[in-house]
């Protein structure tokens, strides 16, 4: 069986300098060889293992998972895309810099995305255009910068050039509102974020930015697309039924199911069905949110044991789609350590 490339993986340097501002900025509280807390501020914002920054210890597990392969990408609570641009793109040279130092424990193995001061055109293309000469493989940006969707003027332009150097695009949902019912069963992250991932997909179709920015663009979206594999009719009735409102873009919803990939971390076989129903086998790349516990484990299990796919497709969603993706024909390997679990 194949092995696998994970295009949804996050890491946490062990420890950072100073960041630049008032703040409240995030730092790590390591409180034990294996163990420290995210925090913002005074605020304990996620624990974390030490998974997140020794390379030894990520890769027994990716052996342990069969994984052949991790694109590694900045946590989203160092974004920063609230602050003045010049501090957001100093933090994230800090970041991207400590993520090349991570990677470069087990350079064919793992691949570095960078981030980027979204909320300023010009600083985000210079960041990911000294990243990708640094060794950077590509880039991962959250789903909004405030009121801003991925249909705003500067994060397309930002994204025709991502298209134009060859770099892919990973979105990730961040941000998500708070409120007296959202903040309730970690609520935010159980429905907030496949609800923010639909609004963003919706933003890039609807709000035309797939009209705008060329089909070179390799764009993948976290969480199996969030909601909008299942509403993908809502949505198609709407634009023919209310085209006055809704139908900005050149064609119906469905005829952008080409243009982007999802990854496949939806936790069930049902919802894995709907959505290479929906995307088909070729826009499905598997991903596991590791090392977070709301991620999969063992990594691409739900992909591995899915009855209805057969090997071709399995191995597209295991690993060849990430290829193309990723612009590479190979990786690593497979590599001598990799069990196919």
């Amino acid at each position: 069986m194949a092995d696998i490339i994970d295009v949804h993986t996050h890491y946490v340097p062990r420890g950072w300098p100073q960041l630049p501002g008032a703040g409240p900025n995030p730092w790590l509280d390591v409180r034990t060889e294996s163990e420290a807390v995210i925090m913002v501020g005074s605020r304990e914002f996620r624990k974390v293992t030490s998974n997140a920054w020794d390379v030894a210890t990520r890769l027994a597990e990716m052996d342990a998972d069969g994984v052949e392969a991790q694109v590694i990408s900045p946590t989203p609570v160092f974004f920063s895309y609230d602050r003045d641009p010049k501090e957001s793109a100093a933090i994230a040279r800090i970041f991207n810099d400590l993520a090349l130092e991570i990677a470069a424990g087990s350079p064919a193995r793992l691949i570095p995305f960078c981030q980027v001061p979204l909320q300023d055109t010009d600083a985000a293309c210079a960041e990911l255009e000294r990243c990708l000469a640094a060794g950077h493989r590509g880039v991962e940006i959250g789903n909004h910068v405030g009121d801003r969707d991925l249909d705003d003027a500067g994060i397309v332009t930002f994204l025709q050039h991502c298209a134009d150097l060859g770099a892919p695009v990973f979105v990730h949902p961040w941000d998500m509102a708070s409120s007296a019912r959202s903040d309730r069963w970690m609520a935010q992250w159980l429905a907030g974020m496949p609800a923010e991932t639909h609004l963003s997909i919706l933003a890039m179709i609807l709000g035309g930015t797939f009209d705008r920015v060329s089909d070179e663009l390799r764009i993948c979206f976290a969480h199996g697309g969030g909601s909008f594999a299942f509403w993908l009719g809502r949505v198609e009735n709407a634009w023919h039924e209310r085209h006055d409102v809704i139908g900005t873009s050149a064609a119906p919803p469905s005829h952008y199911l080409d243009r982007f990939f999802v990854d496949s971390v939806v936790f069930d076989e049902r919802a894995l069905r709907l959505l290479v129903d929906t995307m088909g086998a070729e826009r499905v790349m598997t991903g596991s949110d590791y090392p977070y516990p709301l991620g999969e484990r063992p990594v691409g299990n739900v992909v591995r044991t899915a009855g209805f796919l057969d090997d071709h497709r399995r191995e597209l969603v295991l690993s060849g789609n990430a290829r193309r993706f990723l612009g590479t024909a190979a990786i690593a390997g497979p590599h001598p350590g990799v069990s196919s679990v």
